[in-house]
């Protein structure tokens, strides 16, 4: 019987692999970031990596520090869910590019709607370029909004959607904009043997989870 590997195992050139996804993603939501914005911003993707969702909370602080989180479903073949995070100075750079002023302690239903159609384009570009690269036919729900501790957004998003696995691919993403740099990490959580399908569909071997039968 092969051995069921840990999510954590995956080999540097499958990692390679979903970085060049993670960057080939951003290319495409620089694009039709700048045909929204109706300017010209550059994207980077520093680090794709495996890491804890218990982890998560500590890359802004801490549990207690209040983070912005944009949710999402990912349909089709590869199921699975995607959460965006970024703190609040980051948040509040990211409505000044947009032209909407600055960010004070609540946000105006003009913000948010703003901050979620910038994830929906983030993520569809994402899931694009996996869509590309794989075959597949993925696609997103409607985003959800939430202002909260780090803490208790991921403690909410595992809670709602249900979440089985304890580990989320991180995709780090900056913006450039003129002389702003403006940090984002997005987390795919995969379905039950959504990443064994997807680094298979990329042509990369066999993959498997924790959850998956040996």
């Amino acid at each position: 019987m092969e051995r069921i590997r840990p999510v954590t195992e995956l080999s540097s050139i499958q990692l390679d692999a979903l970085r060049e996804v993670g960057n080939i993603g951003a290319g495409n939501a620089a694009t039709a970031f700048a045909q929204f914005l109706g300017r010209k911003i550059d994207m980077t993707v520093p680090k794709v990596n495996i890491m804890e969702l218990s982890e998560v909370p500590e890359l802004y602080g801490g549990a207690d520090v209040a983070v912005i989180g944009i949710t999402l479903r990912v349909l089709g073949e590869a199921p699975g869910h995607m959460l965006f995070l970024l703190d609040r100075s980051s948040a509040r750079k990211l409505i000044s590019v947009l032209g909407l002023g600055q960010v004070g302690t609540t946000f105006t239903e003009m913000e948010i709607s703003a901050l979620k159609e910038i994830v929906n384009i983030l993520s569809g570009s994402y899931l694009n370029a996996f869509n590309q690269m794989t075959g597949f036919s993925m696609l997103q729900s409607v985003p959800a909004f939430a202002m909260d501790m780090a803490g208790a957004i991921l403690g909410t998003f595992m809670v709602e959607f249900g979440l089985m696995g304890d580990h989320a691919l991180l995709v780090e993403t900056t913006f450039h904009v003129d002389e702003d740099e403006i940090s984002g990490n997005f987390f795919l959580i995969p379905g039950q043997g959504s990443l064994d399908s997807i680094i298979s569909a990329l042509g990369l071997g066999a993959y498997y989870d924790g959850n998956s039968p040996g």
